[in-house]
């Protein structure tokens, strides 16, 4: 608050540089947010795809172990 009341070249200096550095505090704070914001976005897409492809995992396994059958034949047998 002094340095926008004091008329000399310094003092103008000193307030430029005081609201430059609060400027700059102000802008990182929002991109913080932002980035906060974002990863917790991020975080939730993991976690839904996450247990989507655990159910898509559990299906192959639960078909991996099937026995498997033999292949039916498609036609007529002939007996010779």
């Amino acid at each position: 608050m002094l340095s926008s009341v004091l008329k000399s070249e310094k003092a103008v200096d000193v307030n430029i540089l005081i609201i430059r550095a609060f400027v700059q505090m102000r802008e990182l704070l929002y991109s913080d947010k932002e980035l906060a914001l974002r990863v917790e976005q991020i975080e939730k897409n993991l976690e839904f795809q996450g247990k989507t492809l655990e159910t898509v995992i559990k299906a192959v396994s639960k078909l991996l172990k099937q026995p498997k059958s033999k292949p039916k034949k498609i036609g007529f047998d002939i007996d010779k």
